[in-house]
Parts: structure tokens; sequence; C-alpha cells
């Protein structure tokens, strides 16, 4: 059964992703896809930051300790829901923020339902135990880690409850549309594949993550936008 199961999500996640179902979908991208990559997750937050009544609330982002953006999440379903994404995720030091590590997200539902769309992603860790998730190799969303769908809005300060139970905060963006969404189910993983690909060469997740790897030229831009909005969220 678990075969079956196996090859229907494959399947799915090929017709969804060209390619998948040839090889691997975790196989490492070109150095210039990951730049793409890099450059299309800047945008989504440019975006999403760019709309302050429809966002990431102020005393969230003062809490970050990581932030993580997945473009162009695929999600669809046909006879099987599934989820798949490549992001990268930068965090906190006492220097700054880091250089980006990249990351996978992918998860399944099943059920007998039809239909698909690709959705931008933003994970945020609030707390310690969210960027200590993040070092894991692996990790699930709702039950590794304590993950909620985010609260909306220039401050939501009616909305506590995250700062008692949530390590990590979830939010989509599909079609112009900024909301939280439940990814409980869903699995976080390391790509050091791609992350080696990037950087030329190999590094740790918690060096990277640590801010013990300098930025590359390329993901300035990103980490520029993270720590802006950090910044900006601490002075108001």
């Amino acid at each position: 059964m678990k075969k079956l199961i196996t090859s229907i999500v494959t399947l799915c996640l090929g017709m969804l992703i060209p390619g998948v179902a040839t090889q691997s979908a975790f196989a490492a991208s070109s150095k210039a896809d990951l730049q793409d990559r890099v450059d299309a997750a800047k945008v989504v937050l440019d975006q999403i930051l760019g709309t302050p009544d429809n966002t990431i609330p102020l005393n969230i982002l003062q809490q970050a300790t990581c932030v993580a953006v997945i473009p162009s999440l695929k999600k669809g379903a046909f006879l099987v829901g599934a989820e798949y994404g490549r992001g990268l995720v930068s965090c906190r030091t006492g220097h700054g923020w880091s250089a980006p590590a990249f990351i996978t997200l992918a998860g399944g539902s099943f059920g007998f339902q039809i239909g698909g769309q690709a959705t931008d992603l933003v994970l945020v860790a609030v707390n310690d135990h969210g960027f200590q998730d993040l070092l894991k190799s692996k990790f699930k969303l709702g039950g590794d880690a304590a993950a909620s769908a985010g609260p909306v809005g220039r401050n939501s300060q009616a909305a506590t409850d995250w700062k008692m139970n949530a390590e990590l905060l979830t939010y989509s963006r599909s079609k112009g549309l900024f909301a939280g969404i439940d990814l409980n189910g869903a699995s976080v993983s390391q790509s050091t594949d791609d992350t080696e690909a990037y950087y030329g060469t190999a590094h740790s997740f918690q060096s990277i993550l640590k801010g013990d790897v300098a930025v590359p030229d390329g993901a300035v831009p990103f980490v520029k936008t993270v720590a802006h909005a950090f910044v900006t969220a601490k002075a108001n």
C-alpha cells in the first residue's frame, strides 16, 4: 500500500512539475536556477511588505529569528493532493542577517480532488525554537515544530496566541491575496545539494544560518530586504 501511495504522489508531482517523475524531485539545481530562486524570493518579500495593511504584522517581524521564502510552491491535486516547493531561509545573527540556505517543502493530502495552483509561501520563525527547527536536516510542521497560520495586518495586536504556542508562523500568497495558511503535515528539509551548488563548496546549515559564512553577492539584495523589514519593525 505504501508503494502504491508513493507511486501516486510521484505521478501527481510529475504532472505538476515537469521532470519530477523521471528524475529525483530533490536533485540539485544549477547556479543560474538558484540565483533565479533567490531573486524571486526577494520580489515576493518586496511585494508582500509593500502592502502594510495586508502584510506580516510589525509585532511579528520584531520577534523574527528567521524568515524563509518559497516562491511559487506548486500545489495541485488529481486524486491525490500534493505540495512541493523550493526556497531559502535567512536567520538573525549577532551581527545582522545570515546568508541564505536552501530548503525544500513537501507534503500531501489524500482525497478525490482535481485542481492546481502556484502559491508563494513565507515562514517566519518567531523564537529560538523556530530557529533550532530550521537547523534540523528535516522536520514536520505541526509535528516536530509547532506551526500555525500567521495573522495578517499592520500590527495585529489582537492576535497574541502565536506568542505562546507557535515556533513558526506560515503565510501564503496566491493570485495577489496574502493570508495565513495551515501547512501542518508538510515537511521542511535542508537542500544540501542546492546549498553546495550555490556556494561552490559545502557548508553546514548551522555555519550559514549562524552567520559564519559571508553573504554571496547575488544574495545581498534578498538579505537586505529581510534586514530592512526587521529594522523597520523594530523602529516602529
